[in-house]
Formats: structure tokens, sequence, C-alpha cells
């Protein structure tokens, strides 16, 4: 019985999108302003901005500065969410700006065909390279490079 459930939860779990590394050329704090002004110029809709270096910092704990946007566009999103509800769990996009132990600064993010993979989500999709394409260019925006 254990085995079965084991197996249950191992093809439970999603795979590991592949991540999309873009370095930086600003602070993670100014990447960051750079890249919600691109995602709020492009029309979408900035839905959070988590600082994990100040939740780290408010219980005590030190962290690199650490930034997180997550943000969407429905007419991109919902018709994926209609191809599959499970979806929902990649979307809305998030992107991440931190520095490294060197001090480097980079925007990162998941893969979107990797995210998808395994839903029922149509690969000759739309949305799905205009969602590619939206990451692609506004990180590239916000890198400053």
């Amino acid at each position: 019985m254990k085995s079965y459930l084991f197996a249950l939860a191992v093809a439970a779990t999603p795979a590991m999108a592949d991540i999309v590394t873009v370095p930086a050329s600003g602070s993670v704090a100014d990447t960051m302003d750079a890249l919600e002004a691109a995602v709020k110029g492009a029309g979408a809709t900035v839905f959070a901005r988590v600082d994990h270096a100040g939740g780290a910092e408010a219980v005590g704990q030190d962290l690199a500065p650490s930034q997180l946007l997550i943000f969407g566009n429905p007419k991109l999103g919902t018709p994926i969410m209609q191809a599959d509800a499970q979806a929902g769990l990649a979307l809305p996009m998030k992107v991440l700006v931190y520095q490294a132990d060197d001090g480097s600064v980079f925007l990162a993010y998941e893969d979107v065909s990797t995210i998808l993979d395994g839903l029922n989500v149509p690969a000759d999709a739309p949305q799905r390279d205009m969602m590619a394409g939206a990451l692609a260019n506004l990180t590239k925006k916000a890198a400053g490079n």
C-alpha cells in the first residue's frame, strides 16, 4: 500500500519547469521597478509584488535582495485555463528578480512551454507563444542591457 501511495504522489507531482535567467544591469529594486512599469505599460495586471528579503528581515533572518512580481493578462490566461483548469497552478505569470552571491542581479522565470507540459493545453495554442514572447520582451526591457 505504501509503495502505491508513493507512486501515486510521484505521478501527481508536476515536472520541474525550465528556468530562463536574464542578467540585469541594475539593482534588484531598480530592475523590479522597471519590470513592473513594463508589465503595466504592456496592459497586463500586476497582482502582487513580493519582497522575499523584506519577509526574511521581518523574522530576523538574512536573505539577499529578492523580489517576485506576479502578473497576468486574462485575454491570454483564460483560454489556457479553459483548456485545463489546472493551468491555474502555473498562472498568473511570475518573474523573480534576485541578487546572486557575487552581487550580480538576474531576472528569472519559468519557461511557458514547460509549465504547461502535462496539461490538456494544445501544443499549438497561440497563447503559449504569446506568453513566452511577453516574458522574454518584458524581462529584456527590465534588464536594461
